[in-house]
């Protein structure tokens, strides 16, 4: 399945630029009998659903044109919400001062996952600061431990 991703990336690319989007994340699932190709934009300010359909269309002619996909799916074009992904390096760094959640592929002082606010991102080293009842841990956590990590909604 990856290279179905790979070439929805390559094939996304160029619109995103020209329209000044940016590429999140692209899945190809199977859910029961359907396949669904998700593309995942965003931008500085968020996307609306004008973005989304000018995406949609722009990128269902490149499908049709290259057709790598043999047989039917559904295509959907949307925002990553307020849960966003962080898979990049460049996701952590825009995130700092946010709230996160971050799973470890490995127990880190005997938790494998961390929500809080993500101080520092290094490269190498994802600081996030704890809330424990009524203190406040700091964790340090080597990025290649982490398995996953996304933008946290905070209700306090």
């Amino acid at each position: 399945m990856s290279k179905v991703t790979e070439v929805v990336e390559g094939l996304t690319a160029p619109i995103l630029t020209e329209l000044g989007l940016e590429l999140v994340e692209v899945e190809y699932v199977k859910e029961g009998k359907n396949w669904f190709l998700r593309v995942y934009i965003d931008k500085e300010l968020g996307v609306d659903i004008e973005d989304c359909g000018v995406v949609s269309e722009k990128l269902s002619e490149k499908l049709d044109e290259l057709d790598p996909i043999p047989h039917n799916y559904f295509l959907e074009v949307s925002s990553p919400g307020a849960e966003r992904p962080l898979k990049k390096e460049k996701d952590f760094e825009k995130a700092i001062g946010k709230n996160v959640f971050v799973k470890t592929y490995e127990p880190i002082d005997g938790e494998k996952a961390f929500e809080g606010t993500l101080l520092n991102f290094e490269g190498n080293t994802v600081t996030i600061e704890v809330k424990i009842k009524t203190r406040k841990k700091i964790v340090v956590i080597p990025y290649e431990k982490v398995a996953n990590a996304r933008l946290a909604v905070s209700f306090s």
